[in-house]
């Protein structure tokens, strides 16, 4: 993968385009089912349903404890279908009973909010259903992704995000915020329909693998995307404690372009995950792919900043409505805080984690979190929303760079 040319080749080869399509579709959706909701629910109701979902994003990575994401690392690393399948029979079940853990424990959560804000534990009842629905979703996008199928993988997904914005506009508009929670909760199991037979219907730990390697690395991938994840949950929690449910609306409406470009570089990732993950010793390999990432996403990050920095009060006014037209500073601060993220963050965390160093990944986002909590502490108070822009913003940079340093010592040590 020596030139930029080879470099896309081998990517539309494993059906990139498809996961192209199929990402931006996703994201497509979630955006309009997001700036649907903004307009339809009062802005009260929109920062508390905001809050639980800040809460579900950091339990969500956490899903049937890291078992899907075992099963993407150590399925693609292995060429024997049959061991392929073994793999996919135990960690379904073994991942199913996690997952259950996992929702009784988000519930149990929302004992800390019933006493400030009205009707929250329904909410949350909601999200824990889509909490199981998730499971299996990740489960068998993970499935199709070893077996290189990546075209049904993009299938399922459009699918998924299609009839699940579809159902959340009609019940939404019908029904207002129950509406929505019943869409949620319910569309994730719509990929049920493309789980194989043969996944649940055998189960054996006769495999080659090490099942504590397994876990081992499973809980680090979920604890890795649980704090990974935290940083877009814990600025809007910190949030609602320190301001109110106005300043978690107002910072939902402008973090939620910036948040969403990330899926350009996720469309590589997520289509080449198992080729890194099989070429995770072969050091040209893995150096020449740092370098054709860069040739097509510094120039585009660089045009996306620009293009939002000119046009920001115009996005604003288009997407959401004027009285949201005051958060321009802050929406440039956090545009230019994701295209760093995908030049660094996006880049080097999932190359980490193909290449097996789970545990890099975890204490650098634990580090991460904690100085993301620390400048969200010191800047908020004195510069309200825009306080907690910068606090993201610089938190995702030093990320995206101690990522960097790890992956390059790592390749330096290649042999």
């Amino acid at each position: 993968m020596k030139s930029l040319r080879e470099f896309l080749r081998n990517f539309l080869n494993n059906k990139g385009q498809h996961v192209f399509v199929s990402l931006l579709i996703a994201k497509i959706c979630a955006f309009l089912g997001s700036l649907f909701i903004i307009r339809v629910l009062p802005e009260s109701e929109f920062g508390t349903m905001s809050i639980v979902a800040s809460v579900f994003a950091v339990f969500a990575p956490f899903s049937g404890f890291g078992s899907h994401q075992s099963l993407l690392r150590f399925g693609s690393i292995t060429d024997d279908p049959d061991e392929k399948r073994k793999l996919c029979g135990y960690l379904l079940a073994k991942g199913f009973g996690y997952q259950i853990l996992l929702s009784v424990i988000f519930l149990l959560v929302s004992l800390f909010y019933v006493s400030k804000y009205e009707d929250i534990f329904f909410i949350f009842l909601f999200f824990a259903v889509r909490l199981v629905g998730s499971y299996f979703l990740n489960y068998i996008q993970s499935e199709l992704r070893i077996f290189g199928d990546n075209k049904t993988f993009a299938n399922v997904n459009n699918w998924v995000n299609i009839l699940g914005v579809l159902l959340l506009l009609l019940l939404a508009y019908f029904f207002g915020l129950y509406g929505y929670l019943v869409a949620i909760a319910f569309t994730p199991f719509l990929a049920l329909f493309w789980l194989k037979k043969e996944s649940y219907r055998t189960f054996t730990e006769n495999f080659s693998f090490n099942k504590k390697e397994i876990w081992n690395y499973g809980l680090h991938a979920s604890g890795t995307a649980l704090l990974s994840d935290a940083l877009f949950s814990a600025d809007v929690l910190m949030l609602s404690f320190l301001m109110n449910e106005t300043a978690v609306a107002n910072y939902k409406v402008a973090i939620l372009i910036p948040a969403n470009i990330t899926f350009l570089a996720l469309t590589f990732m997520q289509s080449d995950f198992p080729v890194i993950a099989r070429n995770y010793q072969d050091r040209g390999f893995l150096f020449n792919y740092v370098a054709n990432y860069y040739k097509i996403f510094i120039p585009v990050t660089a045009l996306i900043f620009l293009f939002g920095f000119v046009f920001k009060l115009e996005i604003l006014h288009l997407f959401f409505s004027e009285k949201y037209g005051d958060n321009t500073l802050l929406f440039t601060i956090l545009l230019a805080g994701f295209c760093l993220n995908i030049l660094f963050r996006n880049l080097y965390g999932n190359l980490l984690s193909a290449v097996g160093k789970m545990k890099i990944n975890t204490y650098v986002s634990v580090a991460t979190l904690v100085l993301l909590i620390g400048l969200g502490f010191l800047f908020t108070p004195k510069f309200g929303i825009n306080g907690m822009g910068i606090a993201l913003s610089v938190t995702l940079l030093v990320n995206g760079i101690l990522l960097m340093s790890a992956f390059l010592i790592y390749l330096k040590n290649l042999k």
